[in-house]
């Protein structure tokens, strides 16, 4: 493999600390791990997935480095955010394919098929924001004959999950409506997400404790909190965890289960971007400039400084 980069002109090195010792720029996938910490310095740039409304601690401790911090995922073009979308595109479908599954009774679900078939009931799925995530989330439900049932405060968004077809409902999130349409669902998805800000409670305690035993919860907002009150990060290695006898799935940075597909997505959206941030001179390009949440030991993105 090393061998392979080598071909095409990358510079390797031996070990972890000789690639921050080296670099002017850290481009990663996730959030610094402490092994990233140890070496990173004030005059790094760091390029990545940060979400550090929900990691007070990491915040903290990039403004005691004081480095320049761009997050992907608070990039943004025209209102539009490019660099998490491929994450959450993947995202999105996955939760349908991952809650499908933990409905299997061997999994401790209730044991149905979610498109049903003549003679048993369609499974109910409910989707809460359809946004980018959710709405890939609702494309795969759809497809599959669920009863799908989207909330979203943008009516441009609820008019294009209603167009998937006659399975799918598209309704704005009054508290009443959404814990109707909860303590009928038999999967849950979690797909709010405010730019930058820890992801607010829609779904409380009790609506989920109102669904049926065996019905399954998917939180994909985990990475900034989670919109859902009773999810709590977990990772592939235990994914999966029951509250008052519904299953939660709630694994952050989902797309890291098909790190194939993820790969190719991300390298795509973050090229151009990385490209620009290496040339110099970015600062002044508001894509980029709106995607800084720490520089010179203060926080300043707005959501943050919330």
């Amino acid at each position: 493999m090393d061998a392979q980069y080598r071909e095409v002109g990358v510079e390797t090195v031996p070990d972890h600390e000789s690639v921050f010792k080296a670099a002017e720029m850290v481009v990663k996938v996730k959030e610094p791990i402490a092994d990233d910490l140890k070496y990173l310095r004030r005059d790094h740039l760091l390029f990545c997935y940060l979400h550090l409304a929900a990691e007070p601690a990491l915040t903290k401790k990039l403004q005691e480095i004081g480095l320049t911090a761009v997050a992907f995922e608070t990039v943004e073009v025209n209102g539009l955010l490019p660099l998490l979308a491929p994450m959450s595109d993947i995202a999105g479908r996955l939760s349908v394919q991952v809650a499908t599954h933990l409905l299997h009774q061997p999994q401790g679900g209730k044991g149905i098929l979610l498109g049903g078939i003549p003679a048993a009931k369609r499974g109910k799925v409910v989707i809460i924001g359809a946004g980018v995530a959710g709405f890939n989330a609702a494309v795969v439900a759809a497809g599959m004959g669920a009863e799908v049932t989207v909330f979203d405060i943008n009516r441009d968004r609820l008019v294009a999950a209603r167009a998937l077809g006659p399975n799918v409902t598209g309704l704005y999130p009054h508290p009443s409506d959404i814990a109707d349409a909860v303590r009928q669902a038999d999967i849950l998805i979690g797909a709010v997400l405010v730019t930058g800000e820890k992801a607010p409670h829609v779904v409380t305690a009790d609506m989920v404790r109102s669904m049926e035993q065996g019905s399954v919860v998917v939180d994909i907002s985990v990475d900034q909190g989670g919109c859902i009150e009773t999810t709590r990060p977990t990772t592939y290695a235990d994914p999966t965890y029951t509250w008052e006898g519904i299953v939660h799935f709630t694994v952050t940075h989902m797309p890291g289960a098909v790190p194939r597909t993820a790969s190719q997505a991300l390298s795509a959206a973050i090229a151009p971007y990385a490209s620009r941030l290496a040339a110099g001179g970015w600062e002044n390009f508001a894509p980029l400039k709106a995607g800084i949440n720490v520089q010179g030991g203060k926080v300043v993105h707005p959501a943050l400084l919330k």
